[in-house]
């Protein structure tokens, strides 16, 4: 986000407003936690801009300062994050209607918060056998379609750093428990353009997802259900279907 003082990054923007947002960005990529210093670094701006920024954004409840002296994102952004998260829902719900009446199975989307997947927006099956997600529910990314999908556009690196603070419990006879197993996986999602679950996070359940390009934050769609009804033969129907959703919904996102 380095400028070049006293121009604007885009024509009629304001200048200001991009710095401190770009300075709220560079603090979620970073984990959310920052030293002043750690802050001009990542930005290519002075000393004393950061400062006058920080300061700001500290009175208006964005950040936080530590005892230890350093930024934190404040609970403002809490409020924010929940509204944008409904609106996230509210895009993906035509999108994931569609496939309710294309496919017959749930829908879903889902997002990597953290080192966390959590279901934003669902749209159930009509059958009357409807369990597995629900809009809320956190689960680890390492059993579930949604997360294989997402990890599978992040360097090998990242992926196992993840898988080594989280762990990999086991949920069923299904789940993958080995980085190395995982990361195979995540090698066939990339070249397939969809991942799946096989029963890795609930017994009998199948689900097939795709992540959602160029989205904000890192974003999947997939479809969910009983082993018995979700086919190769639908799977192979899905993808194509997700696929495009995934794509139509980035359009709306942009």
């Amino acid at each position: 986000m380095a400028e070049t003082n006293g121009t604007k990054g885009r024509t009629g923007s304001v200048q200001s407003i991009e710095r401190a947002f770009g300075l709220l960005e560079t603090m979620a990529d970073a984990g959310g936690m920052m030293g002043l210093s750690q802050l001009a670094t990542a930005s290519g701006l002075p000393l004393p801009t950061i400062h006058r920024l920080v300061r700001t954004l500290v009175d208006l409840g964005y950040l936080r300062q530590e005892p230890s002296r350093q930024y934190v994102l404040g609970p403002k952004l809490i409020r924010l994050g929940e509204s944008s998260s409904h609106m996230l829902s509210v895009f993906a719900r035509p999108h994931l209607a569609h496939l309710v009446d294309e496919l017959g199975e749930s829908a879903n989307m889902a997002m990597l918060d953290g080192d966390q997947i959590v279901y934003l927006a669902q749209v159930p099956s009509r059958h009357s056998m409807r369990m597995f997600t629900e809009v809320g529910r956190r689960v680890l990314p390492h059993c579930t379609a949604v997360g294989k999908a997402i990890l599978a556009q992040f360097p090998e690196s990242e992926v196992r750093d993840l898988l080594h603070r989280t762990g990999m419990p086991k949920h069923t006879d299904n789940t993958i428990t080995t980085p190395d197993a995982f990361t195979t996986q995540l090698h066939q999602a990339s070249d397939h353009g969809y991942a799946m679950d096989e029963g890795e996070q609930e017994v009998g359940v199948r689900c097939v997802a795709v992540a959602v390009p160029d989205a904000p934050t890192p974003l999947a769609i997939s479809i969910s259900g009983p082993a018995g009804r979700l086919t190769e033969d639908l799977v192979h129907r899905a993808v194509p279907l997700l696929t495009q959703a995934a794509k139509s919904l980035s359009e709306d996102l942009h």
